[in-house]
């Protein structure tokens, strides 16, 4: 993958030199040489910056710089981790965009090869297509969580762009996609189809309201998620100073973090996007919450608790509830105290699952089973297996 990477701007490792000790920036393995990568051995996660936006529907030549980014990240102070971290540089535009999409593919399959989890700094979400083929080789169905303002469907007929790519990624072969999550949609940025869309493929979607209502009902969705990205326009204007984002309404970034941090507890998350990045220069604020969006990853990770085998009765609290013709299994960990529910295999159906799975809930959702309402979760991982 090397041939694909560019070193880290001088400018940041000048900058870096000049920190003081103990910060990340002090910490962090950097790709300085042309050809020389450091050493990927025991390296949990790797920053990985793609300065391509040429699929941005507005796109009238802008250049993509996150040299703002890295020095903010790397002025932070690490939590109490034991993870090491490398920044592996930049994927330059290729010759085409197609070129491009090649090099993140290629590069990100090679990181999660070695059990290395992307910190991927993108220009255009398009670039989400090239990180979620990077899973072709995994082996089982994805689940895809994305915390953005619209669903990003568009017409999958056309040429990939900022827009479609989520389109392209439902049909376009091979068929990795389980489930695709939307966190954080605003209603009147979506064409009431593609709202519709969304509910006929079962697909989760959650409104801005609603998480901000809750911010833990994230949890169990992006418990379940492989990929997690963020687009960053779903973040308020007020909070990032960035002339990209227009909305007055979003996440704040206090929400924001805490989603960042839900996702790096999840002990599936394998890799990790923020997307519609462009040039962070006069935008320190902007440039200081997406390091601190990182940073909240990285210790969630760092934090991370792996669950008992669950068919040792011991490590969790079994509970079933009856509800018309269906008796619904809730499993609660006797260690963390978080709750799944069993989405149980269909005889004689092609389903995807094959084997009876847990799907992770909230103790709400138990709560609702007792009042005799089915989870919708649970309802629609049902009704798409059976598809």
């Amino acid at each position: 993958m090397i041939e694909f990477l560019s070193p880290v701007s001088k400018k940041v490792i000048a900058h870096k030199e000049v920190l003081p000790e103990g910060v990340l920036g002090k910490k962090i393995e950097t790709h300085t040489n042309t050809g020389e990568l450091p050493d990927l051995k025991n390296v949990k996660f790797a920053i990985l910056g793609i300065l391509e936006n040429r699929n941005d529907v507005n796109y009238i030549g802008e250049t993509i710089s996150l040299d703002d980014f890295r020095k903010a990240f790397y002025s932070l102070y690490p939590g109490n981790w034991s993870h090491d971290i490398i920044d592996i540089g930049n994927i330059n535009k290729g010759e085409t965009v197609q070129d491009t999409f090649f090099a993140v593919k290629t590069v990100v399959e090679a990181l999660l090869k070695r059990n290395i989890i992307p910190l991927i700094l993108g220009g255009s979400q398009d670039l989400l297509y090239a990180h979620y083929r990077a899973y072709d080789s995994h082996g089982s169905m994805i689940n895809l969580a994305n915390v953005d303002t619209k669903f990003d469907l568009g017409d999958a007929e056309k040429p990939i762009n900022n827009k479609s790519f989520v389109g392209k990624i439902i049909i376009d072969k091979p068929y990795n996609l389980f489930n695709y999550s939307l966190l954080g949609y605003q209603s009147y940025f979506n064409a009431p189809e593609e709202i519709a869309l969304m509910e006929k493929l079962y697909f989760d979607a959650y409104r801005l309201g609603e998480v901000t209502q809750d911010i833990s009902v994230v949890e169990p969705i992006l418990r379940d998620a492989d990929i997690v990205t963020l687009d960053i326009s779903a973040i308020k204007n007020a909070e990032m100073s960035y002339n990209n984002i227009t909305s007055p309404n979003g996440f704040d970034g206090r929400e924001i973090c805490a989603i960042s941090r839900y996702a790096g507890i999840s002990n599936r998350v394998s890799s990790f996007g923020i997307y519609e990045l462009k040039d962070f220069k006069n935008a320190e604020t902007g440039a200081m919450l997406v390091a601190q969006i990182l940073w909240y990853f990285i210790e969630g990770v760092n934090f991370r608790v792996q669950e008992g085998e669950f068919d040792n009765e011991k490590n969790y609290t079994t509970y079933k509830v009856p509800i018309d013709d269906e008796v619904l299994t809730f499993k609660k960990s006797n260690k963390t105290g978080r709750w799944w529910i069993e989405l149980p295999f269909i005889s004689g159906v092609n389903n995807k699952l094959k084997t009876p799975t847990l799907l992770p809930c909230t103790y709400g959702d138990y709560l609702s089973a007792t009042n005799q309402e089915i989870p919708e979760r649970w309802f629609k991982a049902r009704r798409k297996n059976e598809v």
